[in-house]
């Protein structure tokens, strides 16, 4: 009886304040509550599919122009800007590890950036892959409509330890910067290339003015790939035994973003599409990441 009428007080207690809350607030108040509410909602059940072993963690993106001169790198760098464009709105921090840019200074030949906060990497890993597009070149005197292609390469944070890398294996080369920093940086051999001589792989940076910290970042990608290289090898050998065919990389294209003769961009995965697509190339990902993160 007595717990009867002390859950009864209780709740008349909540009750209460829920009425004094409610005078307090006025319609726009509790609207804003509300989406507020609703936003941590759908946070929390995105981060459900969560699954793999670095996906609260920091991603490494590497974005490179595909066969096609101008045309490509042009559009290596409208993807590059799109993600700076998501990574403002998810509050992640980026950085630039290393960039090659393209003919005349225009365009990107291949960029990588480090991206810093939680859930980067599984946020962003499953935009790994081709992205094309087909417009009318701005480079061709024809008017020609044009098709190129991006790869983008995205990698978890692997701290020091996880993988055994043995010094011998590593060879490590200093040269003068060639991308923007001025004339500091380009007097200086602080650009760092570090290759992997087992498997081949190959990592620079030169966005910082000391070898050390070009090094150690360059390390950093250099885990992080060989993470990747590792998995995939275990892959393939599964195929091999399985007798799975195995297509070329460049034939896995994960998105189409069309400017001519219609607008439109299409997630091959997941047939998620919209005519938006100039929202889309500034940074309107949610869309398709949230339902690729749901396959």
């Amino acid at each position: 009886m007595k717990e009867d009428i002390l859950i009864i007080e209780n709740l008349k207690s909540r009750v209460k304040d829920l009425e004094e809350v409610f005078e307090i607030l006025n319609e726009e108040e509790l609207s804003k509550e509300v989406e507020g509410i609703d936003k941590i909602l759908k946070e929390r059940e995105i981060e459900i599919f969560f699954d793999n072993k670095y996906d609260k963690g920091n991603a490494v993106i590497s974005v490179y122009a595909g066969a096609g001169g101008k045309d490509a790198e042009e559009w290596a760098k409208m993807i590059f800007r799109m993600y700076q464009r998501y990574c403002e709105t998810k509050k992640f921090k980026m950085e630039i590890i290393d960039e090659s840019l393209g003919e005349a200074g225009e365009g990107l030949k291949s960029v990588t950036f480090s991206l810093t906060g939680k859930y980067a990497y599984g946020f962003l890993r499953r935009e790994a892959g081709v992205h094309r597009l087909v417009r009318i070149s701005p480079y061709s005197a024809q008017k020609l409509r044009h098709t190129s292609f991006a790869l983008v390469e995205v990698l978890p944070e692997i701290e020091e330890g996880e993988i055994e890398i043995n010094s011998d294996d590593l060879r490590v080369d200093f040269y003068k910067s060639s991308g923007p920093g001025g004339q500091y940086v380009n007097k200086r051999e602080s650009a760092v290339r570090i290759t992997h001589i087992p498997s081949g792989i190959v990592v620079t940076c030169q966005t910082e003015r000391s070898q050390g910290k070009n090094k150690e970042t360059a390390m950093k990608v250099l885990l992080a790939r060989l993470y990747t290289y590792n998995l995939e090898k275990a892959e393939k050998e599964l195929s091999n035994i399985k007798g799975d065919k195995v297509s070329a990389s460049w034939g896995n294209q994960i998105r189409s973003y069309v400017l001519h003769p219609y607008k439109m961009v299409k997630d091959l995965r997941t047939d998620v599409e919209t005519s938006q697509v100039e929202r889309v190339l500034d940074g309107e990902l949610d869309q398709f990441i949230e339902s690729e993160i749901k396959i």
